[in-house]
């Protein structure tokens, strides 16, 4: 009988099964990626509604900072802003791999862009925040889609 244990004897793991890392596939990835940056997209804008220059600007109408006026043409374009990342949590699912990666790293950048110039000028810290992660996922999305994986088995054309 042994005087010493290791860890790869019966007698030291009894009872204890031993945890197996899995791959998870992308495309689960990016649509998971994109489904967190929209929940802090929701939120952020939420906790704003806290702010009273945000509710002021809205009970005037206007989007407090820029000054735009609160109309239909605004709010169907940021339906629109709000649809395109929305699609790309079902799109990331179901898109073949070429335009799913060309999509999702073209699409993330310009999100990642278009948050951070919102940034300029903001002094609130939960917006700098949020922002901030929001961006980090939009370039690791972008990072995720750039590695995506291939099978070398492929003929190159």
């Amino acid at each position: 009988m042994p005087t010493h244990t290791t860890p790869s004897d019966p007698d030291t793991n009894a009872g204890r099964a031993e945890l197996r890392d899995t791959r998870v596939d992308v495309k689960i990835v990016l649509s998971g990626l994109w489904v967190a940056m929209l929940f802090l997209f929701a939120y952020v804008d939420i906790f704003g509604f806290f702010r009273a220059d945000v509710i002021e600007g809205a009970l005037a109408g206007e989007v407090p900072g820029p000054g735009i006026t609160i109309n239909q043409a605004f709010l169907a374009g940021a339906t629109g802003y709000i649809v395109i990342p929305s699609l790309m949590v079902v799109a990331s699912l179901m898109l073949r791999a070429t335009v799913n990666r060309r999509l999702n790293i073209g699409v993330s950048l310009v999100y990642a862009a278009s948050i951070a110039v919102t940034c300029i000028g903001e002094s609130w810290i939960y917006y700098l925040m949020g922002s901030t992660v929001e961006v980090a996922l939009l370039l690791l999305a972008a990072r995720t889609a750039w590695r995506w994986p291939t099978d070398d088995r492929v003929p190159v054309r």
